[in-house]
This record gives C-alpha cells, sequence and structure tokens, in this order.
C-alpha cells in the first residue's frame, strides 16, 4: 500500500511511556474526546454477492465521516455492543455505539486494540503492548519488542485461547523487518513469523485450526496449521493470492462458513474469498478507495464493519472519494466469527 505511512509521525521513532493528553479515561465506554455522530448516508453499491444459490445485492452505509488518516483495526466488543477502532496516525482509539463515536488521544502510533476480559483494552501501541482502562481506569505498561526504529506495530487481534497476536510493518514499506508477536498473560511476548514487510490481515476458521496471514506487499493470505493450546504455527501455504487489479490485501476477518473477507487498499472494496479454492466468491464496493479492515459485528454478527484512509491520497482522488478515512457498515447474510478477548 504505497503511502500508508507518508505522513509525519509525532514521536514515531521514540520508545516512551505512554499517556493521553487528557486525564486518564475510564475505559470502555468514557473516552474524554467525542466526535459529534453523523447522520448515517446509505449508499446503493452496484457490487454483487455472488453464492451458488442466490445473487443478493448487499448495501454500504456509512456510518461516520470521520476522515482518520489511518482509520484500521477495527475490534467488536460483544458484551458492551461496542465497535473499537484506530486511526494509526491520528494516535487514536475510538468507541462507536449507539450512533456516537468517543475516542482516546495518545501520543503515539498505536495499530491495533482489542477488549480485555478483564475490562478495559489491550492495545499495540508504537512498539509496546499497554493495557487502556479497565477498573480505575489505569493504564499499564505490558512488554516492549525489539524492533528497528523504523518499524511499527499494525494489524493484531485475539485468539480463541485468548492470545493477542500482532504484527510489525517497516514504515518504509520495502525491507522485511517486521515480525508477527504473540503475547499470552504473564508471558514475554513471543516471535511467531518474521522477515515481514507490512503485517496486515489476521484471521482464524471456524475450527480453530487454521491461521491466516496477510503480508500486504506479496498479494497473499498465507494459511497454517494453528495449535491453539501452544499457539504454535506449522505448515504454511498458499490460501489466496489477489490480483493487482483489485488492490492491496490489507485488513481481514472469517465467517461461520471459513471465508475470509478482505479490505481492498486502493482497490475500493471488500471481498470474499473461499481459501479451500482460492477463489473470489463476492465483491462489494466501499466508497473510500483506501479500504483497510473488516470485522463483523451486530446482535448476530452480520454486520461487516469496514475502516478506510485518506493517508497519501492526492486532491482529485479525495475529490473522487470524498467519504474516503471514514467508517462504514455492511449488512450482509453471512454470520461472521466471534471476536475473542484478551485474557491478560
Amino acid at each position: 500500500m504505497p503511502g500508508r505511512d507518508s505522513v509525519k509521525r509525532p514521536g514515531a521513532r521514540k520508545r516512551r511511556r505512554s499517556r493521553a493528553r487528557v486525564p486518564s479515561p475510564n475505559l470502555p465506554g468514557d473516552f474524554e474526546k467525542t466526535v459529534p455522530p453523523k447522520c448515517p448516508v446509505a449508499i446503493r453499491v452496484s457490487s454483487v454477492q455472488c453464492f451458488p444459490a442466490e445473487r443478493t445485492f448487499m448495501q454500504t452505509e456509512l456510518l461516520l465521516d470521520a476522515k482518520a488518516a489511518l482509520g484500521e483495526g477495527p475490534a467488536w466488543d460483544a458484551r458492551t455492543q461496542t465497535l473499537y477502532w484506530v486511526d494509526i496516525l491520528g494516535q487514536r482509539v475510538h468507541a462507536w455505539k449507539d450512533g456516537r463515536d468517543d475516542y482516546l488521544q495518545l501520543d503515539e502510533t498505536v495499530g491495533c486494540v482489542a477488549p480485555r476480559r478483564d475490562g478495559g483494552l489491550v492495545a499495540a501501541l508504537h512498539a509496546s503492548f499497554w493495557t487502556l482502562g479497565g477498573r480505575g481506569g489505569q493504564r499499564t505498561f505490558l512488554a516492549s519488542v525489539d524492533e528497528p526504529a523504523s518499524n511499527r506495530f499494525n494489524d493484531g487481534k485475539c485468539d480463541p485461547a485468548g492470545r493477542l497476536l500482532a504484527g510489525t510493518m517497516d514504515m518504509g514499506e520495502k525491507n522485511p523487518s517486521g515480525n508477527l508477536y504473540s503475547l499470552e498473560a504473564g508471558k514475554p511476548p513471543r516471535k511467531l513469523l518474521d522477515g515481514v514487510v507490512i503485517s496486515n490481515g489476521l484471521a482464524w476458521s471456524p475450527d480453530y485450526k487454521t491461521f491466516y496471514h496477510i503480508d500486504t506487499p506479496t498479494r497473499q493470505v498465507r494459511a497454517y496449521d494453528y495449535d491453539l493450546d501452544t499457539g504454535n504455527l506449522s505448515r504454511p501455504r498458499l490460501a489466496v493470492e489477489v490480483p493487482a487489479a483489485m488492490g492491496w490485501p490489507d485488513g481481514m476477518t472469517s465467517d461461520m462458513e471459513g471465508k475470509l473477507w478482505i479490505a481492498l487498499w486502493g482497490g475500493a472494496r471488500v471481498g470474499r474469498w473461499d481459501p479451500a479454492s482460492g477463489r473470489l466468491e463476492a465483491e462489494v464496493a466501499v466508497p473510500a478507495l483506501q479500504s483497510s479492515s473488516c470485522v463483523f459485528g451486530g446482535a448476530r454478527r452480520d454486520i461487516l464493519f469496514v475502516t478506510s484512509a485518506r493517508v497519501g491520497m492526492d486532491e482529485a482522488a479525495l475529490a473522487r472519494y470524498p467519504l474516503s478515512g471514514g467508517l462504514f457498515q455492511i449488512q450482509t447474510q453471512t454470520e461472521g466469527m466471534p471476536a475473542f478477548e484478551f485474557t491478560g
């Protein structure tokens, strides 16, 4: 995704303890800053969801015209019916609930967050793991990782056993200096993969025995056998290869049928792939050129939430895609995989 880190990153190369520029909030649900909600705009799209037995038009709806520099990492909290997402370069953690979007301003990049079983969130900041909020609203340092100054954390999510898997990327988007880490409660971070340029989408199969991972510049989704007891990866193989004409594979989620939903950076769409055959089964247009990630949520886990970005877009591109950086939802006829909490 050329240019995703091409704006100034305040404090990006400094290793420092995370603090907000405002008093510590009581997370989740009581962020210090509030973005007034926008009126949802229903956008009918011409893309068709193509399944063997039916053809169903899906509708993309704008939830929030957030104008995020780099919206990413949507995470659904089923207990509170809250959608968390981040603006990596804006250094913000957002919480969307009941038509209202609040955010917490940090002082370094934030790659991803996930709900914690004990309340609050776990976060992968520039090069370290933290908890945010919970009882008493504390911020707690968990661990740091030894990364080059030119790297930062990017996408991540929790596995069914409550570990946080989060990957790093080269901010120049060229060097294979990134890694994929696993963070387990009470243990130091463990490296699962190395030699990655831009660690991005992560997902599991419905039986939790297969893990999927995207290194964006390869345009591939790699599958691994996943040992849920140990968190170990084995037997890497190609699952999906995304054609260049469709954009760059970015964030990813999976559904209960075992299919992969991939946000396509530069492609203004989300695609649904069958990892068993590598076949594209559906596309849904998104009115943002740089659709960045997606996750299922809602009471029935049939709503696909999609983040997007504005970073690196010129005036002509922004004129064509003025809603870039917005938060969207797509009503599907598919039940998504549940989101998992961090046990630490």
